[in-house]
């Protein structure tokens, strides 16, 4: 059984239906391909000015798209985030659990639009209801859907999105604070700016306390 299949075999189904983040798929280039797409990077970068005659730059298209490929290994998903750990709250709907809160957690992305980088701190934080997930799971979370080409927006609401899916819990926070290389080395070349996007799921969508409890811990956390 290959590498692939082999992964799929050991994906489960949570409730509510089978997860796309649950299959594990390496990506594969192939030689030729590889060799064409290094062709292409060394035209594009002498076209822009770049003596790739040199030590230091004879090889920067391969490491450049070696680097790229590491940058998006997001695609490929990560079958260890399918570990999840019962609380103690037995099927009962009004079983409340204190806020997990974990962070600032770091990321790093390439913008979609400019393939740029943005980079910053994600938190998170959850109720749990019936399933807890390991700490580093979260930070797992994280990684699988920032290391893709992607927006800030579609980054949050992706993580949000897959930890209710994950655990079922009775509410999810996700705070991203990044800054955007797209804006700084092109267009108005803002220096020092900030973009910061927060996302509601489940209980932090209707109780204002727990907004401003989740939010209190971040400002504590970034002092």
């Amino acid at each position: 059984m290959g590498q692939a299949q082999h992964a799929r075999a050991r994906s489960i189904d949570f409730p509510g239906g089978r997860l796309p983040l649950d299959q594990f798929t390496p990506r594969h280039v192939k030689p030729a391909d590889w060799l064409r797409f290094k062709h292409s990077m060394a035209e594009i970068f002498a076209a822009f000015g770049m003596n790739l005659e040199t030590a230091g730059t004879e090889r920067t298209p391969e490491r450049f798209l070696k680097a790229l490929y590491d940058a998006t290994a997001g695609y490929e998903g990560d079958h260890n985030l399918l570990t999840s750990f019962p609380t103690e709250c037995l099927c009962d709907d009004d079983c409340l659990v204190s806020q997990i809160i974990e962070g600032p957690i770091s990321f790093h992305s390439l913008c979609e639009h400019h393939s740029l980088p943005f980079y910053g701190f994600a938190y998170i934080g959850y109720i749990a209801h019936e399933r807890i997930i390991g700490i580093s799971k979260l930070t797992r979370l994280v990684h699988m859907f920032s290391r893709r080409f992607t927006a800030q927006e579609r980054l949050g609401e992706q993580i949000a999105d897959a930890l209710v899916e994950l655990i079922e819990p009775h509410g999810v926070a996700v705070h991203l604070q990044a800054v955007h290389l797209c804006t700084q080395m092109r267009g108005v070349r803002e220096q020092g700016s900030k973009t910061v996007t927060t996302f509601w799921r489940g209980r932090y969508s209707d109780v204002a306390d727990l907004r401003r409890e989740f939010l209190a811990e971040l400002a504590h956390r970034d002092h």
